[in-house]
């Protein structure tokens, strides 16, 4: 019983939650025993078990059953105080997910009493590192069982081991090198990337940038000696000196979730066609920088999924009708309750149609928070460059994806004054509501 009053303590008493126990097997007429009457008081006072799905809600705490998946010893280590301190992991799962569950001193020594497989009743709260990573407060073993997903020998996932791995994956998505700092002071740089493969999608960080560079995208790629990354939200892993990354003709299927399959967290990939879209919508940043965002409706054929692009993405020329891939996409509840995934940097997207074209176009400057535009009086086009003249007729060429236009090159235009008070009168008629 106090395993339970542990998630209610806040609440009530002890001695009226007990007594809420004993009038709820009461009231089944001795038919449950005290455990179960304690679950349910619990769940009467808000506090009802979650799966692992659920853990990464705001709850302060969560109680929830997991299985065994794998654990590490117990290891013991010394604090800043110099008291003696020990540490041991265990990694549980369920039908929606995994999540690693730290036993932290006493508790620790459990470990040696947990084997794999066993059910496990766990109350715990955030480390405050990861909404995957748990501290445990109570647990004990449970006699319900639960069926998830067994690990995947050999790639790294469903496992506590840090050992590095080889990899057959789809190259996704690449950033541009960034510099970093180390602990010691020194720099380097560093690349971060998306990779795809049959368990789904991944983060990659190589902390030598120079393995991925001159792999196209979409490109079938053999990883040697990759180092998962369990702490952190999916599947993780970073490439080092001992590394190598080659470029294979395998053919490699990467899965996709149904669109009606997609819960309000976690990652997705997903595949489908665009059914609505809007308009690209200009915001600043909360570092002051101009980005956009549009949203865009797909669907499957027997659901429809709603996705927000940001920044760069939100320029992407697709059009209603068009088949569209997205991979690595966080899904989270919208403004109303819906779900939504959302599409950012670590989102690759595919459109076969998002090919840029080539273009010429002719137009006056305009100039707004929103950003540069040149508008012809009948088309208008975000353009990348801001040192342009503001109200002059210009000739720009370029790519246009979308509602954007790439500049490569761009030369004024000679007009009357006649001319351009015309076109002037034209464009703010134009303007007006």
């Amino acid at each position: 019983m106090l395993f339970h009053y542990a998630l209610v303590d806040d609440l009530i008493k002890k001695e009226e939650f007990e007594q809420r126990v004993e009038a709820k097997i009461e009231e089944c007429g001795d038919l449950i025993d005290e455990p179960t009457a304690a679950m349910l008081v619990v769940g009467e006072l808000g506090r009802a078990h979650v799966k692992i799905g659920g853990l990464s809600g705001k709850s302060s705490l969560f109680s929830f059953f997991g299985k065994v998946i794998d654990k590490t010893e117990l290891k013991l280590f010394d604090r800043a105080d110099g008291e003696k301190g020990a540490v041991a992991t265990l990694l549980l799962g369920d039908d929606t997910g995994t999540v690693r569950v730290v036993l932290w001193d006493e508790k620790a020594g459990a470990v040696a009493e947990i084997a794999l497989g066993d059910v496990l009743e766990i109350i715990g709260r955030h480390s405050g590192k990861s909404t995957q990573e748990i501290y445990a407060l109570a647990l004990r073993k449970s006699t319900c069982d639960i069926s998830c997903t067994l690990p995947t020998k050999g790639t790294g996932t469903g496992s506590l081991s840090s050992e590095p791995v080889d990899l057959d994956a789809i190259l996704l998505a690449l950033d541009e090198p960034r510099a970093f700092t180390r602990r010691d002071g020194t720099t380097g740089t560093m690349v971060e990337a998306v990779i795809g493969d049959v368990q789904g999608t991944a983060r990659l960080v190589a902390w030598t940038p120079e393995i991925l560079a001159d792999i196209p995208l979409g490109t079938p790629v053999h990883i040697t000696s990759a180092k998962p990354n369990g702490r952190g939200e999916g599947r993780a892993y970073s490439l080092d000196e001992k590394s190598a990354v080659a470029i294979t003709d395998s053919q490699i299927a990467i899965s996709f979730t149904p669109l009606g399959s997609v819960t309000d967290q976690g990652t997705y990939s997903v595949t489908g066609q665009v059914k609505k879209v809007q308009e690209p919508r200009a915001f600043t940043t909360r570092n002051g920088r101009a980005s956009w965002v549009r949203n865009i409706t797909m669907s499957d054929g027997v659901d429809d999924l709603k996705v927000v692009l940001w920044g760069e993405k939100a320029l992407i020329r697709v059009l209603a009708g068009d088949r569209i891939t997205v991979y690595h996409a966080t899904a989270k509840p919208g403004r109303y309750g819906e779900i939504e995934l959302s599409a950012g940097r670590e989102t690759a997207i595919m459109i076969p149609e998002a090919s840029p074209i080539e273009i010429v176009f002719e137009g006056t400057v305009i100039m707004s928070k929103a950003g540069t535009f040149i508008d012809n009086g009948n088309e208008r086009y975000l353009l990348d460059k801001t040192d342009l003249p503001r109200w002059r007729e210009i000739r720009v060429t370029g790519t246009v994806s979308g509602d954007r236009i790439n500049v490569k090159t761009w030369e004024p235009l000679h007009q009357s004054l006649e001319e351009i008070q015309k076109k002037a009168k034209k464009l703010h008629n134009t303007l007006l509501p």
